[in-house]
Formats: C-alpha cells, sequence, structure tokens
C-alpha cells in the first residue's frame, strides 16, 4: 500500500476476486458495491433481512500485498448486535451493512450473500456411455436360521450370493455388517444387497429395494462440480457446482502450495475446505433428486495433481519445484468416509490416475471422454485455465504436457478482470474503422452498445478479454508485438493515454455497475500475451515431439474452452492454425471423463492404461521453451504461418518508428 494514501484499505472479495482500495470508515455494503461485486440486502441496508452476510479471513496474504484480521472491521453497534441476539449467525460471520472497513480485508462472500451468482458452464453433455457400474444391487432370498446350522447370518448370506448370483470370496464393510441382521429379520430373509465391484458388501436393505447412486466430481482450481448419477440406469440426476474454497489462499496452484509452504496447518485447512463444499453439492444434489445421502454408494474424484493431493490430505509442496514429484500416480480405492466424506456409510471413492506432476487425473478424464488414443485424425486437445494441460495424439500414440498460463485466462491480474458471473462482458466486438465497441454481458441477451444502459457491466471476464484483444489487433490499435499504435488515439477517444500507458475504453462510466470506465490497458494486452504464449510453447513442444507441422482438430475443453470464439482464439495465436470448422469447444470434459468412469468400471481400467502409455514432455526444463514462448508473444505468432487466417489478419505495421516510440511507452506496463 505504500503507493495510496493511509486513510485508503485495500479490500479483496472472494470467490469473485475483485480488489480494490476503499476509504477507511466505508460502509462493507458500499465498499463491495464501489468495488463490483453485489451483495443481497433486501432490506437496503437496514440490518433487518440478514442476507448481506460475509466472513473476514485472517492472515497475511502475500499475493495480495495484504493481512487481513476480523479487528479491521469495525465493532458490532447496537443494532447490530440487537439482530445478532434475535438471528444469530454462524461463527465469524457478519453483516456487511453493519461494519465499517477500518484496516485490510480478504473477505469472502458466501454463495448466498451473493446477489450475482456464480455462473459455471460445466454441466454434462450427452455421451455413449456403456452403463457397467462398480456398483449395484441384487436382491437374493436368504436360508432361514434353524436350530441344526451353525453359521452366522453373513455366512449364510454369503451362501446365498454365491449360489443365485455367482458372487464369490465377498467381504462386507464392518458398518454394513451392523444391519445385517436387522435388514434379514425386517425383509422376513429377503434383502437386497449393494456389491462393490463384485468384492464387497456395502449395503444391506430389507425385502426388494431400488436406489443406487453415484458421484461423478470434477475439482478444478476455481470450480467444483458434482453429477449425480443413477447407478443403474446411467441418466445424471442433478448436477450442482461452486467456487472452490481454496481460491481465498490463492488463485493459482504455485500459490495454494506457497500458501502450504507458509503455513504447517494449510494441507489441512484446503482439504477440510473442499471437502466441505463436496459435502454441500452432495446434499444439494440428493435433495434435489429427492434421495438421501445414504442412498449415494459410489463416487469418481478427478482434478489437477494439485487438487488431487489436496482432495487426499498430501502436502501438495514437492509438485512446487523439481522434480515435481507426486506423492500418488496410480488410481486409487478407498472409503468415502476416509476422506471426511458423509454419505452411505460404506460409500466407496475412486480416484482416476496422475500421468505427471502437473499433469491429472483431470487430464486423464479428459482423455477417456474424448479418446485422442482412438482417434484416426491427429486431435489436439487443450484444456484452458491456470495451468493448461495439453494433449496431442491418435490412435498411433498420444503425448501430453501441462504449461503455466496464469489466471489472466480467468480474469485475474486484469485490471477490471472477474470470473464468469452476471455482468460480466463475455463478447467484444470493436469496429474497424471508428474504433466504436459493442458487447455482450453474462446474463442480457442482447449485444450493447455506447450509450445503452439496459444492462451495465461488472469488469471482463476471460473470454472477454480475449476477444477484446484479439479485436484491438483486427482494428489496428495494438500491433503484432501487442503495443498500442500511436495513431490510434487519433482516429478516436476511445483509445486514451494515462500518463505513458495506452488503455481502451470499452464500456463509458455510466455503463458500469462501479460508475467508473472499463477500460483494456497495455498491461492487460500484456498478461494476456504471456498466458497464451505459455500456452501455444506447450503445443509446439508436443508438436516437435510428434514430428508434425500441422494437427487435424482441435478440442477446446474446460468451462472456459466452451465460451472461447475459435476465431478469436486463432488470431489471438492461442491456438495453432487449423481449419476453423475443426475447432470444437466440448465443455466440461473432465466431468463427462469423471461420469464415464463412475458408470463403467472397465473405464477405470482404460484410465489407468492412459497414464501409463501417455508419453509426458516436460515443458519446465525444456531447453526450446523459451524460444518457443518468445516467438508466440506476438498475435498471432513471430514466425508460424496461419493460412486458414488469410483475409483476416491485419497486415503488419509497416513503420519501424511507430513500433520503436510504442515500445518505449509501454516498457514499464509491460514490465
Amino acid at each position: 500500500m505504500s503507493d495510496f494514501s493511509e486513510d485508503a484499505c485495500t479490500i479483496a472479495l472472494m470467490p469473485s476476486g475483485r480488489q480494490g482500495q476503499v476509504a477507511r470508515g466505508t460502509n462493507l455494503l458500499e465498499a463491495a458495491r464501489q468495488l463490483g461485486v453485489e451483495l443481497e440486502s433486501i432490506c437496503a441496508g437496514r440490518q433487518t433481512c440478514g442476507k448481506c452476510q460475509i466472513l473476514v479471513e485472517a492472515g497475511h496474504y502475500p499475493k495480495l500485498a495484504l493481512t487481513s484480521a476480523p479487528e479491521h472491521l469495525s465493532t458490532p453497534d447496537g443494532r447490530e448486535a440487537k439482530y445478532l441476539d434475535k438471528h444469530p449467525l454462524a461463527a465469524g460471520r457478519r453483516l456487511a451493512c453493519a461494519c465499517e472497513v477500518q484496516g485490510d480485508l480478504l473477505i469472502v462472500v458466501p454463495e448466498e450473500s451473493q446477489a450475482r451468482k456464480q455462473i459455471v458452464a460445466k454441466a454434462a453433455t450427452d455421451r455413449e456411455i456403456d452403463v457397467l457400474p462398480a456398483v449395484r444391487q441384487v436382491y437374493v432370498e436368504v436360508q432361514s436360521a434353524t436350530l441344526e446350522s451353525h453359521g452366522g447370518d453373513w455366512e449364510r448370506l454369503q451362501a446365498a450370493l454365491q449360489a443365485q448370483w455367482g458372487l464369490n470370496a465377498l467381504t462386507i464393510d464392518p458398518l454394513a455388517l451392523l444391519g445385517l441382521q436387522p435388514a434379514l429379520a425386517a425383509g422376513k430373509q429377503a434383502v437386497t444387497v449393494t456389491v462393490w465391484q463384485e468384492r464387497e458388501v456395502l449395503r444391506v436393505q430389507p425385502g426388494y429395494a431400488e436406489g443406487a447412486f453415484g458421484l461423478a466430481v470434477d475439482v478444478g482450481s476455481t470450480t467444483v462440480v458434482v453429477h449425480l448419477c443413477d447407478l443403474r440406469t446411467g441418466a445424471v440426476r442433478a448436477t450442482e457446482s461452486a467456487m472452490n474454497p481454496q481460491v481465498r489462499h490463492g488463485e493459482d496452484l504455485m500459490s495454494r502450495v506457497s500458501y502450504v509452504m507458509m503455513h504447517p496447518d494449510g494441507t489441512e485447512k484446503m482439504h477440510a475446505a473442499v471437502i466441505a463444499t463436496l459435502q454441500t453439492l452432495a446434499e444439494q444434489a440428493a435433495q434435489a433428486t429427492g434421495i438421501t445421502l445414504d442412498d449415494i454408494v459410489d463416487v469418481v474424484l478427478v482434478g489437477n495433481t494439485v487438487m488431487h493431493h489436496l482432495l487426499l490430505g498430501l502436502s501438495p509442496v514437492e509438485l512446487g519445484g523439481t522434480p515435481f514429484a507426486l506423492a500418488v500416480s496410480d488410481s486409487i480405492d478407498l472409503k468415502a468416509r476416509e476422506v471426511g466424506l458423509r454419505l452411505n456409510p460404506a460409500a466407496r471413492v475412486h480416484v482416476l490416475p496422475c500421468i505427471a506432476g502437473h499433469v491429472g487425473a483431470d487430464n486423464v478424464a479428459v482423455q477417456l471422454a474424448e479418446a485422442p488414443h482412438h482417434s484416426a485424425e491427429l486431435m489436439l486437445i487443450v484444456d484452458v485455465g491456470t495451468n493448461a494441460e495439453i494433449v496431442l495424439g491418435d490412435r498411433g500414440g498420444v503425448l501430453c504436457c501441462s504449461s503455466p498460463t496464469g489466471p489472466a485466462f480467468e480474469g485475474a491480474q486484469i485490471t477490471h478482470g472477474q470470473r464468469a458471473a452476471t455482468g460480466a462482458i463475455e463478447r467484444v466486438r470493436i469496429d474497424p474503422l471508428t474504433l466504436e465497441p459493442r458487447w455482450k454481458v453474462i446474463g442480457h441477451p442482447d449485444w450493447l452498445a455506447p450509450g445503452d444502459v439496459s444492462a451495465r457491466a461488472t469488469g471482463i471476464c476471460g473470454s472477454g478479454i480475449i476477444e477484446a484483444v484479439a479485436e484491438l489487433f483486427l482494428a489496428g490499435v495494438i500491433t503484432a508485438d501487442g503495443l498500442f499504435r500511436e495513431a490510434a488515439a487519433a482516429r478516436s477517444s476511445r483509445v486514451a493515454y494515462v500518463g505513458r500507458t495506452a488503455v481502451y475504453v470499452l464500456a463509458d462510466a455510466e455503463q458500469s455497475a462501479t460508475g467508473q470506465p472499463i477500460t483494456v490497458t497495455q498491461a492487460d494486452v500484456r498478461a494476456i500475451q504471456l498466458g497464451k504464449a505459455a500456452l501455444y510453447a506447450g503445443v509446439k513442444l508436443l508438436m516437435q515431439a510428434r514430428g508434425v507441422a500441422a494437427v487435424d482438430r482441435i478440442v477446446l475443453a474446460g468451462a472456459f474452452g466452451s465460451y472461447i470464439d475459435p476465431r478469436h482464439a486463432m488470431v489471438l495465436g492461442l491456438i495453432p492454425d487449423c481449419a476453423l470448422d475443426r475447432v470444437v469447444a466440448v465443455g466440461n470434459a473432465a466431468g463427462d471423463g469423471a461420469r464415464i468412469a463412475l458408470l463403467n468400471r472397465l473405464a477405470r481400467l482404460e484410465a489407468g492404461q492412459i497414464a501409463r502409455e501417455n508419453t509426458h514432455v516436460q515443458t519446465a526444463v525444456n531447453p526450446n521453451f523459451q524460444t518457443e514462448f518468445v516467438g508466440a508473444i506476438a498475435i498471432p505468432h513471430a514466425g508460424d504461418a496461419f493460412p486458414h487466417l488469410e483475409g483476416i489478419l491485419p497486415a503488419p505495421s509497416a513503420d519501424p518508428i511507430e513500433r520503436r516510440s510504442a515500445r518505449r511507452r509501454a516498457r514499464p506496463a509491460a514490465e
């Protein structure tokens, strides 16, 4: 805060990621609004509705450059204290409308307090799946006990399962054993048995019963998604999602590794946080479907390697540096209760395998869903996130790598960046003649032009900033080097200079929810260039390892990939040249892969084969990475050709004086 007044306090709001400064003494509800985060407040701040609840995180957060503490909010006054007497809040919660900012704060806004709910494009897609689950139900009639019989109820059930279903050498979960005698008595010796992998009895229900369900879970760095599936039919009965609560400890993976390094209880805290979120999502899915948690008997978990370790309560510290050693890479089978999930007492959890230090179970799930190893075409799969995971292959072999793209594609490190939520600018078009913009915001169906205030923008999400930078390039506002052209300021007042730094005004103050213009700055362009260069460099290393100069098909995976326009992605140089009709977005392929593994036990074996047979290309220490990275900083690329963009890309600037001048002006921002 050295550059700001002592009367200014820094506030970071999670999970939106918005950060900024407000005057000391500002009402917290108003401060959040100033930063573009709307909290529920039916009573308009009168401390009667209790909707604007928040939590203050305590601790030092170097990445955010602040130290947060509950004492940095004013103490409860009489009205708040009176409200709390009648309506006690959960531990640590305060009413934003009753608080004044007295110091730096990291604020967590619970989902129910958010006026603008998070938009997550991670719904399950239609896929053909041969339903052969690891858990199934069988009905058996058990021989009644007699004075002459010496075997126990379990032994008689084993005999019935062998005789009627051919199930041999079964074991029984100790907690399921507790309910065996009551079930046999209530069912008059007829019971329905839930069996896992033809090896273990998980549940015994009296008489004939139906209802075995499973969870396919994709734990991303930013978002957690749960698909509740009927294990008999394979149908997705409910999909629930939430922000990953670990985001408060760091936007990207390395930030979370650093958090564990600096906090002895870091692994435990982040493990507990994500498990609590999974529990909540499971409960929401069960309630939406009309089942009980006892009906959920199987779970498949996928995630990147850091998420994988934190899910299992394993320290991710070794993943923070070479040789990026995994604690375990093979698939894991364990009990849900062993990781802290409260489902059926005997419910099982299967965790898909990882491939390498930064190519995790989520990538294996993507490959399980998209099947490059069965493809006759050379397929490039790009799962864009804070750490991009890239796959190149066909049935002749598959290569993979990871590349540190950083959080810019998710709106972080962008001046007016935010995650994809209602009000965020998600699509951008710029007139190449007038330089006037049009844009779309999430939650509003129509394109907006200057002067249109039918929907006010709160910021720019990842897809919006990608299109904005690509459109600025196509309109001639920035050069292939990503530098603002001096002549652009003469063409339109949309291009202005703040000191020596150029900005493009995308939305005027009256069209912004914060009352401040929403701009794209030189630093924003540079952040996108660095992220896309890291991704493209990873792609090039895979292509070099495979010995190819082009690919047949490009698959954009993940929620972010669903939003990206292929044309703008290629113009920017995010992906290599390819026929635009051969670039497709497939949504949450990792979640689909988890669902396939949940519904087909043979797919779990295939996932293990995928992990073993992938050829991993290490980018972090590859001597060619830096060379490819530097070439990929240019838009779309310094040397690679893009014949499929012929007639779309502008001619390069022929004015070396303008280019040198632009570089000189932009140098401080770029650094």
